[in-house]
Formats: structure tokens, C-alpha cells, sequence
């Protein structure tokens, strides 16, 4: 079983779900702290002004605090108008948008849970069903440093493999989880490129881009541009 561990992102790019699809359990890592100025609560998307940033507001925000203890705000209308704006025109509006709509509605304004409901309706929009679970609702030793954390999360559902992103190759080392029984894979996303408004492509923007302007298939098809090393 292949697991793999991340902070919650508000629709990230095509890499984090490339991550999550190719896990059998996604974990949401919401008990450790938040990062402001981050892509928690913000991301990109293009309009026919060019890149465009969206924010949905976190009351409170602290990097002293975890990403458990805090909450979208409900004042989601501005964003909701922005994706709208940009997006109106876009070959699969009529199907995205609601579920973008659904997503920041959400009743449980935790941010993970908004998250994971937004992976949900994601992976079940495309027709792929996909486990996840939020750590801050599992039981492990959260005083450990990281490396064994993760460790410890594989044992507790035993996996044998763990993903993590590129980034991970500077903190982790294969030789390490190996002594432990699992496989340490990191995943590399091949370039990912489809049709958008402009003449020049932009790349790494929020994945309601890509779902807006491609196909289901055409989405998977990309999803599936990556290699585990």
C-alpha cells in the first residue's frame, strides 16, 4: 500500500493531486502549523487579464498556530465572482463551476475539511475514487521529528512505500525508511501542458484552470504524467 503525507492546499496545481493520485491513502497533514502567505488559503488561475490571484480569508491566522485550530472564512462571493469571471467562457464551465461553488460553500469551514471535500468532489468529478483521512484525527506520536512521524504513519496502516513530494529529497533519505521496512519513492511530474486562453501557456496554476478548460479524460491523461523514483 502506497501512502502519501501533505499540508492541505486550497485547489492546488495539477502536482498535488498527480501526488494523491497516485497514493492508495492520502493523508492531510492539518495538525502541524499553518504557513501564511502560502497556498493554504491562495492560489492562481488565469483571466483574460492575465494571472490572477484568489484568496478565501483565514480569521485568526498565525503561523503559532496549526492548521487544525483554524477556519475558512464564509465570505466567499468575491472568489466565487473572480473564478466566474475568468472562467465563463471556458468550454466546461457549466460543469465545474458548481462544484467550485460547493467546495467554498462547504458547511465545515475547517480548512482541511474544505480541502479533502474539494479532493473529493475533484477525483469523483473525473471518476476516481480515493481514500483519505486528516492526521489530527489519528493517533501517533506528534512530538517526533518529522521523518519518524511519517514512519510511524506508514507502520499504522501498513504501508510499505511512502510519496513524498520532490522537495523531500532534502530532508529524506531512502536508507533511513528502508531500515524501517517501507520505500521511500519520490514523485517527478513530467510537463503538463493543454489549451488555455492566451497564446502563451502559463504553467503550475490552480488545477480549477486545467478543469475548466479540459476534458475529464484529457485531465487523467495528464494526472498520469509523472514517475515515482
Amino acid at each position: 500500500m502506497k501512502l502519501a503525507v501533505m499540508q492541505p492546499y486550497l485547489f492546488p496545481y495539477i502536482g498535488y493531486f498527480q501526488l494523491i493520485y497516485a497514493a492508495d491513502l492520502f493523508l492531510i497533514y492539518d495538525d502541524v502549523a499553518y504557513i501564511k502567505q502560502g497556498h493554504i488559503n491562495r492560489n492562481r488561475i488565469l483571466s483574460s487579464n492575465g494571472v490572477t490571484r484568489f484568496i478565501v480569508p483565514v480569521p485568526g491566522s498565525s503561523s503559532n498556530k496549526l492548521i487544525s485550530e483554524l477556519k475558512f472564512s464564509q465570505h466567499v462571493a468575491t472568489v466565487l465572482k473572480t473564478i466566474e469571471q475568468s472562467y465563463s467562457k471556458a468550454p466546461y464551465f457549466e460543469d465545474v463551476f458548481p462544484i467550485i461553488r460547493e467546495v467554498l460553500n462547504f458547511e465545515d469551514r475547517s480548512i482541511a475539511s474544505v480541502c479533502e471535500k474539494s479532493f473529493e468532489a475533484i477525483f469523483s468529478y473525473l471518476g476516481i475514487e480515493k481514500q483519505f483521512k486528516k492526521t489530527s484525527e489519528l493517533e501517533y506520536e506528534r512530538s517526533s521529528p518529522a521523518r519518524d512521524r511519517v514512519i510511524d504513519l506508514c507502520h499504522q496502516f501498513g504501508s510499505g512505500c511512502y510519496i513524498n513530494a520532490p522537495g523531500g529529497r532534502e530532508l529524506y533519505a531512502k536508507p533511513d525508511f528502508a531500515e524501517k521496512g517501507i520505500e521511500l519513492k519520490f514523485i517527478d511530474s513530467f510537463p503538463v501542458e493543454y489549451s488555455q486562453y492566451g497564446a502563451e501557456f502559463v504553467p503550475n496554476l490552480s488545477i480549477i484552470d486545467m478543469l475548466m478548460n479540459c476534458s475529464p479524460a484529457l485531465i487523467i491523461e495528464q494526472m498520469e504524467r509523472y514517475e515515482l523514483n
